[in-house]
């Protein structure tokens, strides 16, 4: 069966690559991924991993929390707890960045739902795509969200929305050019594109190294930095308008990189180098585990 991989780089189009890191996926398999570096732009990628059709088998795991919902273990635990809270802010992002109390959203890998869910109950017109029939089925039947599979994406009305959303989807996406254009087509003029991404330049990152929870291979194909997403916007027609940090997200990729790592002790190490990183953030949003970055449609 042929593997999905990439030979010119999807942010500045360049064709040569080096070595990076070699990876475990920790979550399903326990196989080992090569991700290699554009020698041009730092821009890493995952190689020899399954296309679209055949990948999704590495997403059959009850740990895999955006599809399951699990609450079970305390990492698990704290995530709904924090999820409750970053459901607000990222509404009120929202209305921030396109300056609207409410309007018309599309929320591409919207998952089990919670997030739409919130903005509709604040006046917005939701659309969600979401590839997995179960997190479909979670939406519908917690929240009755008829939430779109992945295929309707390019049968979207042109000029419609507002605002696109993806919340930690852009990474997993194999067809990553083909759906930045098709954003660009289905915003209105001036509409917004707001991208949340893991960092390969943060701290943790460069701490943990190949146990980086964020690397997640082999379901996260694309690892960004700030200065590549910047670019890679640019070349699909957005202007970067601002970058947001993810706080959490430093304390909770910690934790489960401590898990990885079989450390002793995983849960206060983990808090203790996730202090570190969202410490170092807040005097340099580019160095958050997570990034969210604001775009406008030019």
């Amino acid at each position: 069966m042929d593997k999905f991989n990439v030979h010119v780089c999807p942010v500045c189009n360049a064709n040569n690559f080096s070595p990076f890191l070699t990876c475990t996926d920790f979550f399903v398999s326990n196989e080992k991924f090569k991700i290699k570096q554009c020698s041009n732009c730092g821009f890493k990628i995952t190689e020899n991993i399954e296309d679209e059709k055949n990948i999704g088998h590495y997403y059959q795991s009850e740990k895999y929390i955006s599809h399951s919902n699990t609450t079970k273990g305390l990492v698990n635990s704290v995530y709904h707890r924090v999820r409750k809270y970053m459901l607000k802010r990222k509404r009120r992002l929202v209305e921030k960045s396109a300056t609207l109390q409410n309007g018309k959203l599309l929320d591409v890998g919207t998952g089990t739902g919670f997030f739409l869910n919130e903005m509709r109950e604040y006046g917005w017109q939701v659309t969600g795509i979401e590839k997995s029939d179960d997190a479909r089925k979670f939406a519908k039947t917690e929240f009755n969200l008829e939430n779109l599979p992945t295929e309707e994406l390019f049968k979207l009305k042109e000029n419609e929305y507002d605002v696109i959303s993806l919340w930690h989807v852009l990474e997993h996406i194999h067809q990553i050019n083909e759906n930045m254009d098709t954003f660009s087509r289905l915003l209105k003029k001036d509409g917004k594109l707001i991208i949340a991404v893991p960092n390969h330049n943060s701290y943790d990152a460069k701490h943990y190294k190949q146990f980086w929870a964020a690397y997640d291979v082999p379901r996260h194909i694309w690892h960004f930095a700030p200065s590549q997403m910047k670019q890679f916007g640019e070349k699909h027609g957005f202007k970067l308008l601002g970058l947001h940090t993810m706080p959490f997200d430093s304390f909770y990729v910690s934790m489960l990189s401590e898990k990885y790592k079989k450390s002793s002790l995983s849960l206060f190490k983990g808090i203790f180098y996730g202090g570190i990183s969202w410490i170092t953030s807040l005097f340099d949003k580019a160095k958050c585990s997570s990034v969210i970055y604001v775009f406008e449609k030019n």
